[in-house]
């Protein structure tokens, strides 16, 4: 069984650190393989996976949203995101396009803390890009009251909105610091803080106590706003749990096996960083 992750470049994926951990968990016969395909030549690539013998394969960046256009069949969530990250390759070679990335992000919330709950109170969503709106279609999902959108670009923030419907509503970026008023959950998508990075610029003294705070960031794994939010004595929560929990529903699909995310495979992730 041949599984791989797409993506151009792809190499400093660890994705395949994930998945072959997985393959020799199980005692499986198979390889999970890097796919480095230019984006000239995405359409061949996805046409040559059934040839290949391939049970599918992750799509990353700058793949995630032209891929679609190639699928035979849409998942709803992948629909709703407007983005791929996940092709299954069906007996009959025709391919049908997932996206785990939403319920992967609200596994990660849970395994920081099984209480958490989705209708607690707003989320104030910061950034509009491609992991913002996975993670908009999660906690829409599981019941968010209001979701908060806030870009630098308001025009991004605006598009995605668009989309979803009154539960969602875009602030400002130069209100963001207010917009954190009687939220239940902090979130960051933007690049800020991210390795190489300048840090993010909010300050927490608007978000109540009980809030969780999370990043999706996860290199590194302690961003300077998971540091300001535990000195506030925040519940936080970095990305590399969204990371591993979206692979587990692609796994599944490709080899049979629901997999589980330990200590052991987080460890072998982080030894990559």
């Amino acid at each position: 069984m041949l599984a791989g992750v797409m993506g151009w470049p792809v190499a400093h994926s660890r994705s395949p650190t994930i998945h072959n951990h997985w393959i020799d968990q199980h005692g499986l016969r198979g390889a999970y393989v890097l796919l480095p395909v230019q984006p000239e030549r995405l359409e061949a690539a996805m046409r040559g996976l059934p040839a290949l013998g391939f049970a599918g394969c992750n799509v990353t960046v700058p793949h995630k949203e032209t891929a679609m256009a190639f699928m035979d069949e849409l998942h709803p969530s992948a629909q709703r995101i407007a983005a791929l990250n996940t092709i299954v390759v069906r007996p009959d070679g025709s391919l049908y396009g997932m996206n785990n990335d939403g319920v992967g992000y609200i596994q990660s919330l849970r395994d920081a803390d099984p209480t958490w709950r989705g209708d607690a109170g707003p989320a104030l969503v910061l950034g509009a890009g491609g992991a913002a709106r996975a993670i908009v279609v999660g906690l829409l999902d599981e019941g968010a009251p209001e979701v908060r959108i806030t870009n630098r670009t308001i025009e991004r923030a605006q598009a995605l909105a668009a989309d979803f419907g009154e539960r969602v509503k875009v602030t400002p970026w130069d209100a963001r610091n207010e917009a954190m008023q009687g939220a239940a959950l902090l979130v960051n998508t933007t690049t800020q803080g991210m390795h190489g990075q300048s840090p993010l610029d909010v300050v927490l003294d608007h978000l109540p106590a009980s809030a969780m705070v999370s990043d999706a960031v996860y290199i590194p794994q302690d961003t300077p706003l998971l540091v300001a939010a535990r000195l506030r004595g925040h519940r936080t929560v970095n990305g590399l749990g969204m990371l591993l929990n979206q692979a587990r529903p692609a796994f599944h699909a490709w080899f049979g096996v629901m997999p589980e995310v330990t200590p052991a495979l987080r460890a072998a992730v982080e030894a990559t960083f």
